[in-house]
C-alpha cells in the first residue's frame, strides 16, 4: 500500500500571457517539469489562477476528454462547434469530448480559479467520434453530509455528469471535525488535491496545494483540524486499454 505526497514545489508550473494566468500542474507535459507523469486514464491536471482578466487564445484538441472544474470566480468558454461564448461560475463543470477535433478559447476573470483535467477515454475509439460537450451547473450535482463532512458528487453515483472515460468518480469534500472515511478499492488509484487547510490521509500529513496519490488502499481515512477542503478523483489502476501515455512510452 502506498500514500505519496507531492508538494506544490514538486509539481509542474506554467503561465499564459506573460503571467496573467499562472498554473501549477500535478500532472504536466514533459516541459512542465512535474515529478508525476500520466497514469491510469489521467493525462493532465492543471490548477489555473487568473492574476487579472485574461484570455487563452483559440487552440485545438482531439481525442481526450477535457474537463474544467471551476473553483472560484468566472470563466467563459468559446468553441468552434457552438461558435458562442458561454459562462461558467464557481462549482460549475464543463466537459469537452474532443473526438475527431475541436478548437476552443477560454477567458478567466481576475482571481478565477479552475482545474483543467484531461482524461484518456481510449483514443482508439474517440478519435473517430464527432466532438461534443456539456456544461453542468453547481446545483446539478448531488451532495450529502456524513458525520459533519459535506460531500459533493461531481462524477459517479447520482451525478448527471457524463463521460466516455470508464470507471471515474470525482468528489469535492469539506471535512468536518470528525473526519471522513472513504471506502476504497485496491484496484483503483485515488488522486487528491488539498484546496484549503491541512489533511491527514491514512496518517500522512498534507497541506494546501499538495497532491496526494493513494494506491492499493481498501479505505482512506481523512482528518483535519481546520475544516479542510479536498478534491478527489478515483480512476482504475488498469483502464483496460492502452492509453496514449502508454503508447508514447512504448515508442521511445
Amino acid at each position: 500500500m502506498s500514500v505519496r505526497i507531492i508538494p506544490k514545489e514538486q509539481q509542474g508550473s506554467g503561465a499564459f500571457n506573460g503571467g496573467e494566468i499562472v498554473e501549477n500542474k500535478p500532472i504536466g507535459f514533459p516541459q512542465d517539469h512535474s515529478s508525476i507523469r500520466p497514469y491510469s486514464s489521467l493525462f493532465y491536471w492543471a490548477h489555473a489562477r487568473a492574476v487579472t482578466d485574461s484570455t487563452i487564445g483559440l487552440h485545438p484538441h482531439q481525442g481526450f476528454e477535457i474537463c474544467s472544474f471551476v473553483l472560484n470566480g468566472e470563466i467563459r468558454h468559446y468553441d468552434t462547434k457552438l461558435r458562442e461564448w458561454r459562462s461558467l461560475r464557481a462549482g460549475d463543470v464543463q466537459i469537452i469530448r474532443a473526438g475527431n477535433g475541436i478548437s476552443h478559447s477560454e477567458w478567466m476573470g481576475k482571481d478565477a480559479e479552475m482545474f483543467q483535467i484531461w482524461f484518456d477515454p481510449n483514443l482508439a475509439k474517440t478519435l473517430d467520434q464527432p466532438a461534443s460537450y456539456d456544461d453542468y451547473r453547481a446545483a446539478d450535482f448531488p451532495e450529502k453530509k456524513v458525520n459533519g463532512t459535506l460531500v459533493k458528487i461531481l462524477a459517479g453515483e447520482g451525478s448527471p455528469f457524463r463521460m466516455d472515460t470508464p470507471g471515474i468518480a470525482v468528489w469535492r469534500m469539506e471535512l468536518g471535525k470528525d473526519g471522513f472515511t472513504l471506502d476504497a478499492s485496491a484496484s483503483v488509484i485515488y488522486s487528491a488535491y488539498v484546496l484549503e487547510g491541512n489533511v491527514s490521509f491514512n496518517g500522512e500529513a498534507a497541506k494546501q496545494f499538495d497532491f496526494v496519490l493513494l494506491a492499493e488502499q481498501t479505505k482512506i481515512e481523512m482528518s483535519s483540524d481546520d475544516g479542510a477542503k479536498v478534491f478527489i478523483i478515483a480512476s482504475p489502476a488498469q483502464p483496460g486499454y492502452r492509453t496514449y501515455a502508454q503508447l508514447r512510452r512504448a515508442e521511445v
